[in-house]
């Protein structure tokens, strides 16, 4: 799926199944969660046995009956219980942590390494800025899911039910009746505002989502802007997005206004209801003082966490949403998978073979017919061809980025439908023709290649690929810092380390996707002897627009709109006066003309 959800996309109606994707993660610390629940019910017994307390100490203070010994031991007491609910209660949270933070850590490496695992086709279409804010918010909303469920949840059904039972004991029929009332009523209001109010909360996430999309998307194509001049017209679109999210979330603030006003005044109606009972009680004698005190210090003990719950289940029901999203990436199809029983690589220098190979993107718009050649193992094999004739495809489906449409590509003979994928591009080596890097240093990216690399091993391949000794005229030499994909170096540059990172993966089976393409002539002859060099014993692909990089390759492929129009040797094709030797003509036309501008800028 492309990740730009519209904002009036809904649940699924099963977020609550994320719910039992938590379970594992609470049975692998079974005893520690088993612990912050003995924790939890021991705070919540001290909480409930607080105003029962006081009710005694109120009657013991009784002018005509006080004793003074009595009082004093009780507000012990009561001192004790009070401390041993906030004890308890830290105690609870320091023991649950660990398991909170190691699902949320298993988690999202489970739905990184599934992005990792996803095909191409999804990759391209994904909306970074979008989907990292999913998980952000999904990897956040299991630690609300965990704490709330645990700690929120069963703590407020204890005290309910401890607080009814006294409250039975105690007194008459009544006091519990309105205090279920009021529960039940609370609890069904919350409910039926708070679904309301996710339909609000949902926009709101997902214009913020697009709006991070947006900001993201425009500064990793800063150059871009800047070269138009059109910093106002990116300003423009980002606020555009904010000005809808800033509405949404006005409407999401208005709708809990009116869920806190709704949850108080029938808090406030039940409290007034149960102490004129208690009142009623007192003047009538059936009551005592303290049993006023007790009433209301029940209520306080009851309402209170129960006003809470209404925002802990406005919060479940946000984290469901954003846990649901989240859980999206992971049940995306992974378009490209190794097969049940799938088989290493075979062993020995790799002879590649296309059969047949038909291939399209979208059904509408074929990209490769019925293309067949063989590199044997150790001969280099080029294919050449005008923009757009699905040169770089070749590339991507050797690598299995996607499987072919018709026909098959076997290494050694295998299927590499058939063999394992680590295994089949742990053999490939690729220099791209649009090199990106990542944002850390030039030894980083060159150890990329193999990462437990060392050092000097780094060093050899960056001679190799003529790129040494520029990096140790720099301040921090290979600690260098490319900047974000590597924009503080030139192009020519960064695909001098593309290929050192490629040599010192050290493959089977070299691509060459325009490796020289970012080079000046000069630069180029000099990489192209050392790329002939280090293609010596290893199966080459070399995918070019610049014929003369490609004149000493055992066999050259002419590629036209997906066929194989032309092969031979450069001589061969040549000689039959075909598409090749009328792109190589019209070459060597531009490299004289650029020749001769080249000397009259010199005079």
């Amino acid at each position: 799926m492309a990740h730009n959800a519209a904002p009036t996309q809904k649940l699924r109606g099963n977020e609550w199944r994320v719910v039992g994707l938590l379970v594992p993660y609470l049975l692998e610390y079974k005893w520690r969660v088993a612990l912050a629940l003995a924790c939890l019910i021991t705070a919540k017994l001290a909480n409930v046995g607080v105003p029962l307390i006081m009710k005694h100490v109120v009657d013991r203070l009784d002018a005509q009956t006080a004793i003074i010994a009595v009082p004093v031991a009780l507000l012990a007491v009561y001192g004790i219980l009070r401390f041993s609910a906030t004890l308890f209660g830290e105690l609870r949270d320091v023991v649950f942590v660990p398991v909170t933070q190691r699902a949320i850590r298993r988690l999202a490496l489970g739905v990184f390494r599934h992005l990792h695992s996803l095909s191409l086709r999804f990759h391209l279409e994904r909306q970074t800025g979008g989907m990292t804010r999913d998980i952000e918010r999904g990897t956040r909303g299991i630690s609300t899911m965990l704490s709330y469920l645990v700690f929120s949840i069963l703590p407020v059904i204890l005290e309910f039910t401890l607080v009814a039972l006294v409250l039975l004991a105690k007194f008459d029929w009544r006091f519990a009746g309105v205090t279920f009332g009021a529960v039940i009523v609370y609890i069904t209001f919350t409910v039926i505002v708070t679904d309301w109010r996710m339909a609000i909360r949902r926009q709101a996430n997902e214009l913020d989502s697009r709006a991070n999309t947006r900001a993201i998307d425009s500064l990793l194509n800063y150059e871009t802007v800047k070269y138009f001049g059109n910093e106002d017209f990116e300003a423009r679109r980002y606020d555009e997005n904010l000005r809808k999210y800033e509405s949404a979330a006005v409407k999401n603030e208005a709708s809990l206004g009116l869920l806190n006003i709704g949850q108080s005044l029938i808090i406030a109606a039940a409290v007034t209801a149960l102490m004129v009972l208690a009142a009623d009680g007192v003047v009538m004698k059936q009551f005592t003082l303290g049993d006023l005190v007790l009433v209301n210090g029940l209520l306080i003990q009851l309402y209170i966490p129960l006003n809470f719950l209404g925002m802990v289940y406005r919060e479940i029901k946000q984290a469901l949403l954003d846990m649901d999203r989240m859980f999206r990436l992971l049940h995306e199809h992974r378009e490209v998978e190794d097969e049940p029983g799938a088989l290493e690589l075979p062993p020995g220098p790799a002879a590649v073979e296309f059969h047949h190979v038909d291939f399209h993107y979208e059904r509408a718009r074929q990209i490769l017919f019925d293309v067949s050649f063989a590199i044997p193992a150790g001969h280099r094999i080029a294919v050449v061809g005008h923009s757009g004739s699905g040169k770089s495809t070749l590339a991507r489906l050797l690598y299995r980025f996607y499987d072919v449409s018709a026909g098959a590509i076997t290494v050694n003979g295998a299927d590499i439908r058939q063999v394992k994928q680590a295994g089949l591009r742990a053999a490939i080596g690729i220099v791209p023709q649009d090199t990106v890097l990542f944002n850390d240093t030039i030894l980083y990216n060159i150890r990329y290649g193999r990462p437990e690399a060392s050092d000097e091993e780094v060093y050899e391949a960056a001679r190799a690929a003529h790129i040494h000794d520029f990096i140790v005229t720099l301040p921090a030499g290979y600690e260098t810092m490319v900047g974000e994909r590597g924009l503080k170096l030139s192009g020519g540059e960064k695909q001098r380390v593309a290929i050192a990172r490629a040599l010192l993966k050290n493959p089977r089976i070299l691509i060459f996707d325009e490796a020289t393409s970012a080079l000046d002539s000069r630069a180029e002859k000099a990489i192209q002897a050392e790329l002939e060099r280090i293609a010596q014993g290893r199966t080459t692909l070399v995918i070019a627009h610049r014929l003369s990089t490609v004149m000493d390759a055992d066999q050259i492929l002419v590629l036209s709109h997906g066929r194989i129009v032309e092969r031979g040797t450069q001589q061969q094709l040549l000689d039959a006066q075909g598409e090749y030797a009328r792109m190589w003509a019209l070459q060597r036309e531009q490299a004289e003309a650029a020749a001769v501008l080249e000397k009259t800028d010199a005079v």
